[in-house]
């Protein structure tokens, strides 16, 4: 039984690694700022302590008799958080874990990233030497993660991966909650074409992944973007989510430009005031930006091979948002 360090643990993906790890066996302790999953996973065992990845004597202490460090915990795109924020929490923190597990001696540094990194691609599928082209301070500062964590990992000479999942969602997850709701409800209307790619990750898929990054030895230094086996435009997406609700398939489209000026209005207005805008670029950037990945390396070095389809994850996930009477 090896001993596993989560960080981001009640977060949906951190409580899912979490999860699995419990579930086969393993030891895991978990750290994140809040309860959310951490009563369930300590029914499985998890130690799950609320605390600051920052924090550099808390994570000493529990980096003691680890093997294995995934580090999930993020700021994730809310608007009124400061810059700040995002630094220490995206970049600053593999500095605090790294230098702890440099003095524990631990076995593998798991970090996660984000697709987000290449931004908007030009050459779909893009692999993992597309160009970096963040188009926001979370993007910009998971990169920057990236980039400290390989060069502490190297100097110190510490075994370590990096995973870029695409768009994360399963059940249990409400990042695509507003998209299902308005498909459902007869409400949803397309911003632009439509022909834009969006890859998705299905949580089971992405945690298949990340035990891959823990036993392959072909991990070892190297960076893998993590998607579904499958990639589908907005317009099949959309079509594929009505016909899982018994809807129509969604039919009306309309220009970005003016949605996108009122999300740059919304964002000057509300931001000094440390208020969510109703409306915001990065959702307008949703229906334009290309995200279509070539997962091949992860398939051909480590044996990745996701086993749940995007229209099964799409109605797992429907499923679980009606039992909970989201739908």
């Amino acid at each position: 039984m090896s001993k596993h360090f989560v960080t981001g643990t009640t977060g949906f993906t951190g409580f899912n690694l979490a999860k699995r790890l419990a579930q086969d066996g393993e030891e895991v302790v978990g750290l994140d700022i809040k309860k959310g999953y951490g009563e369930e996973l300590e029914k499985l065992g998890v130690e799950v302590v609320i605390g600051s990845v920052n924090d550099k004597e808390l994570v000493d202490k529990l980096m003691k008799g680890v093997d294995y460090v995934h580090h999930v915990a993020a700021a994730f795109r809310e608007i009124s958080l400061p810059k700040q924020v995002y630094w220490d929490a995206n970049v600053e923190s593999n500095r605090v874990l790294i230098e702890a597990a440099k003095k524990h001696g631990i076995k593998r540094y798991i970090l996660t990233s984000t697709c987000g990194v290449h931004g908007h691609i030009i050459n779909p599928p893009a692999n993992e030497n597309a160009p970096i082209d963040p188009r926001d301070y979370y993007q910009v500062t998971k990169y920057e993660g990236e980039k400290l964590a390989k060069e502490l990992c190297t100097k110190y000479d510490l075994p370590f991966v990096v995973i870029r999942p695409a768009g994360i969602y399963g059940p249990g997850d409400t990042r695509m909650l507003r998209m299902f709701q308005s498909i459902d409800s007869g409400k949803f209307f397309m911003l632009g074409d439509g022909k834009s790619h969006y890859h998705l990750i299905y949580i089971d898929n992405l945690v298949d992944a990340y035990l891959l990054c823990i036993e392959k030895k072909e991990a070892l230094g190297q960076t893998y973007l993590i998607a579904d086996g499958e990639c589908f435009t907005l317009n099949d997406l959309a079509a594929i989510i009505a016909d899982t609700a018994g809807k129509p398939i969604p039919r009306w489209h309309l220009p970005v430009w003016p949605f996108w000026v009122a999300g740059y209005l919304c964002e000057i207005v509300c931001s000094p005031f440390g208020i969510e805008p109703p409306l915001f670029r990065r959702r307008v950037d949703f229906f334009v930006s290309e995200r279509y990945f070539d997962i091949s390396k992860a398939k051909e070095e480590i044996g990745y091979n996701p086993k749940i389809d995007v229209r099964t994850g799409i109605m797992l996930t429907a499923k679980w948002y009606k039992e909970r009477g989201y739908l």
